[in-house]
């Protein structure tokens, strides 16, 4: 296990987040902690840190924000597809 100073992670977390185009989850998955600690740590410890991360970050999280409903409905349509496909494969 990597041990690092809660800086230190804000900030890794940060550069992965801008780096990847990812989410707040999968930014969470990659360092092991909860999508809250990473949101707070984005949103507020962030901007104590580093102020020109944060502004890219803040800026990042805004797209999120506005995209979250159409990641939503796409993983929802491809879900019904699936179970469609899957439903079709074992009547036949």
């Amino acid at each position: 296990m990597h041990y690092y100073s809660i800086e230190e992670r804000i900030i890794a977390e940060a550069h992965f987040f801008l780096e990847s185009g990812g989410t707040v989850r999968s930014t969470a998955k990659k360092f092991d902690v909860s999508k809250s600690t990473v949101h707070k740590d984005l949103s507020e410890k962030l901007a104590y840190i580093n102020s020109a991360l944060y502004k890219d970050v803040k800026k990042r999280l805004g797209e999120n924000l506005s995209e979250r409903h159409i990641r939503g409905g796409n993983a929802t349509k491809e879900k019904y597809i699936i179970k469609k496909a899957y439903l079709n494969k074992k009547i036949k």
